[in-house]
């Protein structure tokens, strides 16, 4: 499997079906990490779900439902 981030970019285009699809699913497991990452970041720094919400292109109930960890997120 590929190391990089370009490695996997690069994989994700390949012709075997069997390479790309493993590296679809490499890329979108950094993309959720990151993603959550980034959310944390937005709720510590005092952002409202709204905001997040409207940052990823969803809806506040969406970000809420993915992203909430405990009550105190509410």
């Amino acid at each position: 499997m590929p190391t990089s981030t370009t490695d996997v970019t690069t994989a994700a285009a390949a012709d075997d079906p069997a390479t790309g699809l493993r590296a679809i699913r490499a890329l979108r497991e950094l993309a959720d990490r990151l993603e959550s990452l980034q959310v944390a970041n937005a709720r510590s720094r005092g952002w409202s779900w709204q905001q997040i919400a409207e940052a990823l292109g969803v809806t506040r109930q969406a970000a809420h439902k993915k992203h909430a960890r405990s009550r105190k997120d509410d």
